[in-house]
């Protein structure tokens, strides 16, 4: 279970939380400029992802246990590199160019790094 020394009362008070809660709103506002033929594949597709990474966050916090919240980061983890897939999926495609992706880009990264220093903290990898 999470540590709730300090600050944290609950999942919302997680960086990790709040900075997917953040790219969740970019991945949204990059999807927006895909054609309109690409509104329900492959922006679908990044959005439910991006938008599995709070939710899963959350879900493992309200499970009640250190195994169940471990697990569930760890598929926010493996959800963070399906968006970073997608986004160079998007750029393969046209869909985005380098400059409009590489923002989101660093946010998954910096996500990433988060999640991994949370999931030290519970003593896994």
């Amino acid at each position: 279970m999470a540590r709730r020394e300090g600050n944290i009362r609950d999942y919302r008070d997680l960086r990790a939380w709040q900075q997917a809660r953040a790219l969740v709103k970019s991945v949204y506002a990059v999807a927006r400029r895909f054609p309109k033929e690409e509104l329900f594949g492959l922006a679908q597709q990044m959005r439910k992802a991006a938008v599995s990474v709070p939710s899963n966050v959350a879900e493992g916090y309200g499970r009640g246990s250190r195994k169940d919240y471990v697990r569930f980061l760890q598929i926010a983890r493996g959800s963070l590199y399906e968006v970073q897939t997608q986004l160079l999926l998007a750029q393969d495609l046209g869909y985005l160019t380098v400059e409009q992706a590489e923002p989101v880009e660093h946010e998954v990264i910096q996500c990433r790094q988060l999640f991994h220093g949370l999931l030290r903290s519970l003593g896994e990898k």
